[in-house]
């Protein structure tokens, strides 16, 4: 990949998705963090850098500690709750509406891509829109108990055994969604075009997906602010700002 201007790469990614006959989204927290929601990685801001990650968001921590849990989950809930869809949601939800984008496979479960618009969404770490329960399996809406657990901290109950409801999530310790992970397999195999959009493609199996596009000559684009593995075999690399370069990308590629 030859180094050139962002102008010249954001009309290269344009014209990419212009001809593409399967364009599909990758998003990761980055996506997210211009609308308010903290990533889990980053120095200093990231959450992991505040907690471990198994005493606070495991399956286990839900399970033998579930106060811990549901403490560190409520400023979270409540950053979701307050979040708005950012420029690259709607651009990404542009591109699908006119055809060009075919999916966006995501890591966040913030919601943001369908409250944006977008319609064809894989959420491979599950969503907070959410609640089930573990001992009798009734599936709740979020919505019913956000309001209490946000302003008053009150720990969502399950109506018919009362036990901890949790939020459809993958936890640390537990697989993806077999179903929703199959599809995002399938769009990312058909791809020719697969764009990463705030990702820094490190957790896995979520950051193989844009490699099996690549290894079946799926042309990448990657924006995203830090390096990620496959930046030497992506198209187009942008370091920039995810909600000033994807309305830019989707404004020439429309």
């Amino acid at each position: 990949m030859n180094a050139s201007s962002p102008e010249a790469d954001i009309a290269r990614a344009a014209s990419l998705l212009r001809k593409a006959r399967h364009a599909v989204a990758f998003t990761g927290a980055g996506i997210s963090t211009p609308s308010g929601i903290p990533d889990f990685r980053s120095a200093n801001s990231g959450l992991w850098t505040r907690n471990d990650p198994m005493k606070v968001a495991s399956l286990t921590s839900f399970r033998k500690t579930p106060q811990v849990f549901f403490d560190w989950l409520r400023p979270l809930a409540r950053q979701i709750a307050l979040a708005q869809p950012n420029p690259a949601h709607l651009a990404l939800a542009q591109l699908e509406k006119a055809g060009i984008l075919k999916a966006v496979i995501t890591q966040n479960i913030d919601g943001l891509h369908q409250r944006a618009g977008s319609q064809n969404v894989f959420e491979v770490h599950g969503t907070m829109s959410t609640l089930s329960c573990p001992q009798c399996h009734d599936v709740s809406a979020s919505t019913a108990y956000l309001d209490a657990f946000i302003q008053e901290g009150a720990i969502p109950r399950c109506k018919n055994c009362g036990s901890y409801l949790r939020p459809d999530i993958v936890l640390f310790e537990e697989t993806l969604p077999i179903q929703t992970w199959r599809s995002a397999q399938a769009y990312s195999e058909e791809a020719d075009v697969f764009m990463v959009v705030g990702s820094s493609l490190e957790v896995v199996p979520a950051a193989g997906l844009p490699y099996y596009a690549a290894e079946r000559n799926a042309a990448i684009i990657i924006v995203n602010y830090t390096p990620t593995y496959l930046d030497n075999r992506a198209e187009v690399v942008l370091s920039m700002d995810v909600a000033e370069a994807l309305p830019q990308i989707t404004q020439l590629a429309l």
